[in-house]
């Protein structure tokens, strides 16, 4: 049974969405303790930002530990 594969263009509009549902909770939370909207929403975009860069991070790390990765079946019979 073949798996459906997502569209680079998929992948990207969820990744959108759910950037701008962070970006909506972030702010309404920045303006619940600032009481400005502008203050909650520069928070939010600094927190996407700090995010952003801080996952790249994370993920370029992880992707040198060796840790918990599998042989593929075909190449671990070579």
């Amino acid at each position: 049974m073949e798996t459906q594969r997502e569209t680079g263009a998929r992948t990207l509009a969820k990744a959108l969405s759910w950037q701008g549902v962070g970006l909506a909770t972030m702010t309404a939370i920045g303006f619940a303790f600032t009481g400005s909207a502008s203050a909650g929403g520069a928070l939010a975009l600094a927190s996407a930002a700090v995010g952003l860069v801080a996952y790249m991070a994370h993920e370029r790390i992880w992707g040198r530990i060796a840790w918990g990765r599998v042989q593929p079946a075909s190449s671990a019979k070579r």
